[in-house]
């Protein structure tokens, strides 16, 4: 097998692209954010602004001047307008560092139509972040539909909620949520920091080695700890370095050498894992090598999982993501804003590129202390055209200290922002398997 032609011309020279993007925070943030259960209730102000900036006409409200509001627990909110085009929207902006963004934990938005006042929606932000929050939109007049949304995916979409738009003006949040019950998933607005403790350990162990790196096309090391060719296993001459997929096992070989005092063997990881390709298939592969990106990731994370836990957590059914909880997606492009529908796992592909940042997000919430090998693949020509992994990264999606969504991206002996990651595969499908990380790491 081959490992060459898996890295886009791209990686070869050093990633230039240095930094850590910073997801879902525009602004730095100090302290962490409350229990939701623990935000303290606002409804009493809302109360006094049901018959003014609630129901006021539309003119009238935009030409009410902000003004601050105290809570009896000493918390700060801005009540204040804000125009769009065809609505507008009365903000109850809570206090973040000084400032009051619209987004920050517990700020409550009513947007109203310009034409005739009439609400359309509530939105309230249970963590200081603009990308999780929770709304409702009235239906009828007793009852409204609940949707959540976290970084543009529909975890929750149009649930029934027996509360008519009025009424959630004045009621306290809590009060709604504990009615919706179990049907609301608490825990996506509620990490707990200390539980990515290792997670940190990990990404500023890796950070500390990168300077030893240099890319290398067809690059590996291999278990004696010289640098070879993933294709030959020939010795590397001149030049030492990595590539995409050598990278990736460095990373694995550096979890496990302080367990092991062993690097893996490189041919059993170029090992056919699973049921994939097909009669059709199989006569391309010595040609294509379709396959290569997505048996090298799964026989890395299979390896690192029997090692790092138990055997039977090396089985395919253990080490791949094949679960999403969102059918539906908010798509954003030059034409415009749309709801489609997020398709599920696709057999030896992944899922679709265009929910790999919620998805990312939701498996931090469930799997803490997980890392994840990505095998990006798309359907390619030369003809025929075939599904091809071509690219292999490291994603590590985790919470700082302070609570804020991460998700560290490392690949070819670098480290890339996510944006950068995220908007270089529009189209593309992603392969992701799983590896539990120790705070230890010796490559």
């Amino acid at each position: 097998m081959n490992g060459k032609s898996f890295c886009f011309k791209f990686f070869y020279q050093k990633i230039l692209l240095t930094g850590i993007l910073i997801l879902g925070c525009l602004l730095p943030i100090e302290g962490l954010d409350l229990p939701t259960k623990s935000i303290e209730d606002d409804s009493s102000l809302r109360l006094t602004l049901r018959s003014s900036w609630f129901t006021e006409a539309p003119d009238r409200v935009l030409n009410m001047k902000p003004f601050m509001h105290t809570l009896p627990g000493g918390g700060q909110i801005q009540v204040r307008a804000e125009p769009a085009k065809d609505e507008f929207m009365v903000v109850l902006a809570r206090e973040r560092n000084g400032s009051y963004p619209g987004w920050a934990q517990g700020s409550w938005i009513l947007t109203r139509r310009r034409d005739n006042g009439n609400a359309s929606r509530i939105r309230v932000f249970l963590r200081s972040d603009p990308y999780t929050y929770i709304q409702f939109r009235p239906v009828a007049s007793d009852r409204c539909m609940m949707d959540i949304v976290l970084y543009d995916a529909y975890v929750v979409r149009s649930l029934p909620v027996p509360y008519s738009i009025d009424l959630l003006f004045v009621i306290p949040l809590e009060e709604a949520l504990t009615t919706i019950g179990s049907k609301f998933p608490r825990a996506y607005f509620d990490p707990d920091p200390g539980m990515y403790r290792d997670l940190r350990t990990f990404i500023s162990l890796v950070r500390k080695r990168l300077p030893e790196l240099a890319f290398q096309d067809d690059g590996a090391i291999d278990e004696q700890g010289q640098y070879v060719y993933i294709n030959t296993l020939k010795t590397q001459e001149g030049s030492l370095g990595l590539n995409c997929s050598g990278f990736a096992k460095w990373v694995v070989d550096g979890l496990l050498r302080p367990f092991t005092g062993e690097r893996l063997s490189i041919p059993p990881l170029k090992q056919a894992f699973g049921s994939r390709g097909s009669s059709f298939t199989e006569i391309y592969e010595p040609l294509r090598d379709p396959f290569f990106g997505l048996d090298w990731t799964r026989n890395l994370a299979s390896t690192a999982r029997k090692y790092l836990l138990t055997a039977p957590f090396g089985d395919l059914a253990e080490i791949e993501v094949q679960k999403r909880p969102f059918s539906w997606i908010i798509l954003r492009t030059k034409e415009g804003t749309s709801i489609r529908s997020y398709p599920e796992f696709l057999l030896n592909a992944g899922f679709g590129f265009e929910g790999i940042q919620p998805l990312l997000y939701t498996l931090a919430i469930e799997e803490p202390g997980n890392i994840y090998l990505a095998s990006i693949n798309n359907e390619v020509g030369p003809s025929p055209r075939m599904r091809q992994h071509f690219h292999v990264a490291v994603l590590v999606p985790y919470f700082n200290e302070h609570g804020t969504f991460q998700i560290a991206v490392f690949e070819s002996a670098a480290e890339t922002s996510f944006n950068n990651f995220k908007n270089r595969y529009p189209g593309h499908f992603v392969n992701l398997v799983r590896i539990s990380v120790d705070p230890l790491f010796d490559p």
